[in-house]
């Protein structure tokens, strides 16, 4: 079967998405176009290929681990040497990208950002729990808008930098089915400093999807559609070995 084009003669983009799209209206009218899957796992992506013989964009987004395996590093490097232009952001996409890197996979956003530019930024950063069917709504937090929201109180001066220091410590030391929005503003209300105290760090809070860097990297990239601007028919990076087990793998 060969790709389809989308309505300006594109190639097909599929995005591999759940939780990060679940309440953003703005990016699912952004994706209208596109077609989309559920969050990625092991052969999700090989069998896509493989249903396409004219390659088009893969976008990871959301993927899955535990109860499967995570989309896998053999997979990704096959679409590459296919000739699929296959990017990775928000959440298990830009940890994929950040390691098939070398390959020729693509990253976008703050959270590939990060990923890249912090030695101590792990993968569960970017875990969460979340419903197992449409539309994939978060059950928990995950730590790296945790750590933004954190960012936002001590620059504001609403939280003395030892103290948020102290409530990011505890959070990174739990299970990330254990970080939930309401108990981090909690912890922040308790260590809160200056005028207001405890319920200017509440206010502070309210607006929380702000601090949401997943979701807001997910809609900048369909709204700046970076595959768009690639030049197509381009030689793919030689694929070299790879190993192909998964240690960690995060939604």
């Amino acid at each position: 079967m060969r790709a389809r084009a989308d309505g300006r003669g594109e190639a097909e983009v599929v995005l591999f998405v759940g939780p990060t799209m679940a309440t953003s209206p703005r990016a699912r009218a952004l994706a209208r176009r596109l077609t989309k899957r559920p969050p990625a796992r092991r052969s999700d992506v090989a069998r896509w290929i493989d249903a396409h013989d004219a390659p088009g964009v893969i976008a990871i987004v959301d993927g899955v681990f535990h109860d499967t395996l995570a989309v896998g590093h053999a997979e990704i490097r096959d679409a590459i040497g296919r000739g699929f232009r296959v990017w990775g952001l928000s959440s298990m996409g830009a940890i994929r990208a950040r390691e098939m890197a070398p390959l020729g996979m693509r990253g976008f956003g703050r959270v590939f950002e990060r990923f890249e530019r912090e030695p101590d930024f792990q993968d569960d950063e970017v875990a969460l729990l979340h419903e197992p069917t449409p539309p994939y709504r978060a059950l928990t937090e995950p730590l790296v808008h945790l750590r933004v929201a954190i960012d936002h109180l001590v620059a504001r001066g609403l939280v003395g930098e030892p103290d948020a220091a102290v409530v990011l410590v505890d959070l990174k030391s739990r299970w990330y089915g254990d970080r939930t929005r309401r108990r981090a503003i909690e912890a922040l209300a308790r260590a809160a400093s200056g005028p207001g105290g405890a319920g200017a760090v509440r206010d502070e809070l309210r607006a929380f999807d702000r601090f949401a860097i997943k979701t807001l990297d997910l809609e900048r990239f369909l709204e700046e559609r970076p595959w768009a601007e690639e030049p197509r028919g381009r030689p793919a990076p030689r694929a070299r070995k790879t190993d192909d087990r998964v240690a960690v793998d995060m939604k």
